[in-house]
Order: C-alpha cells, then sequence, then structure tokens
C-alpha cells in the first residue's frame, strides 16, 4: 500500500505541476482574492482530482471507455468557460482590497473551481491507464485507496502552494501593476483556452 501511496503523489504531481489554467487562475486568484478564496480554489481543483482518481481506480478501463465520447464536447465547453473568465479578466477595472464576505466568496470559488477542474475529463483517463498498467495499485481494494489518498494529497499540496504564492502579491499590488497581471493572466488563460479546444 505504501508503494500504491507514493504512486499516486508521483502521478498528481505529474498532471498538476505543469502550468494549466486552473494554475493560472489560482494564482490570479490569490493576488486579486486573498489566500483564504486562492485555498477554497485549490481546494476545489484538488476535490476535482480526488474524485477523477477515485473513478478511475473503481472503474479503470471502463471509465476511459464511457469518458473518450465525450472528450470533444467537454474540451469544447471548458475552451468557453476559459475564454469567459479571460474575457471578464481582460474588461475589469482594479478594484480594492476587500476584506468583507470572504467566507461567501471562498464557498462560491471553491464550487467554482472544483467544477472548471471536472471539465477536464481525461484526468480521468490518465488516472484510468496509471491503474491499467501498473498492476501494484490495482492489486486490492487497499492499493487503490492508497493510491487515490496519495493523488489527493499531492493534487492539494500543489494547488495550496499555488495559492500561498498568488496570495503574497495580495494587497501589495499598485492598481496599474494589477491591471498589467490581469491582462498576462487573461491572455495565457487565452492561449491555453485554444489549446484545450483544438488539442
Amino acid at each position: 500500500m505504501a508503494q500504491a501511496f507514493l504512486l499516486g503523489v508521483a502521478a498528481a504531481y505529474a498532471i498538476a505541476i505543469p502550468v494549466g489554467p486552473i494554475a493560472v487562475l489560482i494564482l490570479r486568484t490569490g493576488v486579486r482574492r486573498g489566500l483564504r478564496v486562492a485555498a477554497a480554489a485549490g481546494a476545489g481543483a484538488a476535490t476535482a482530482d480526488l474524485v477523477f482518481a477515485t473513478i478511475a481506480m473503481l472503474f479503470g478501463a471502463a471509465a476511459s471507455v464511457f469518458i473518450a465520447p465525450i472528450l470533444p464536447a467537454a474540451r469544447i465547453v471548458a475552451a468557453g468557460a476559459l475564454v469567459v473568465i479571460a474575457v471578464r479578466g481582460l474588461l475589469a477595472a482594479p478594484q480594492p482590497i476587500e476584506r468583507e464576505s470572504s467566507e461567501t466568496r471562498a464557498g462560491n470559488t471553491y464550487l467554482l473551481f472544483l467544477g472548471l477542474t471536472m471539465l477536464n475529463p481525461p484526468t480521468v483517463i490518465y488516472f484510468a491507464s496509471l491503474a491499467i498498467a501498473l498492476p501494484e495499485v490495482s492489486a486490492d481494494l487497499g492499493s487503490r485507496a492508497a493510491f487515490v489518498i496519495g493523488a489527493f494529497l499531492a493534487s492539494l499540496s500543489w494547488q495550496e502552494l499555488l495559492a500561498v504564492g498568488g496570495a503574497m502579491l495580495h494587497g501589495r499590488l499598485t492598481p496599474r501593476l494589477q491591471r498589467t497581471t490581469a491582462v498576462v493572466s487573461s491572455v495565457i488563460i487565452l492561449a491555453l483556452a485554444a489549446r484545450v479546444a483544438f488539442a
């Protein structure tokens, strides 16, 4: 089981660390909204990875076969959602730091990032492929559970590191720098949306 846990950790880091749209959005959330809201964003993304890893470990190849036909539509929906977020970021004016109703924002942000990350079903295929290719993972229910827990904790640690990184700049940027970071992150998100749509 220890080996399955470590494989889960390695698998989650391998898929989480390359910079993608969710990573950029978590960083931007930290810069604009602070640590609590960014941490909620990271937790939402990690929860989606938990769901994907669980589905993959429970259903394996069947999950891949079921998801494959919906991948094109899911990619289009995901790309559309990212474009909307990027355009909103480009059009938004710098806002003063608000400390009110952060709990409500955190809850809404958690659900938003859970939903956005769930629009990436290839992650299920990634985890399912590992379950098939690594017999020590799929050997028994305990090993599968250890893999899922390892994957979740690794994903959560990475997403929260991104949240902390973004939050370190919260309240320290001038309105001009806020605008610059918003434009840069929006352009990156648009480029990633195109990659998602046409991958």
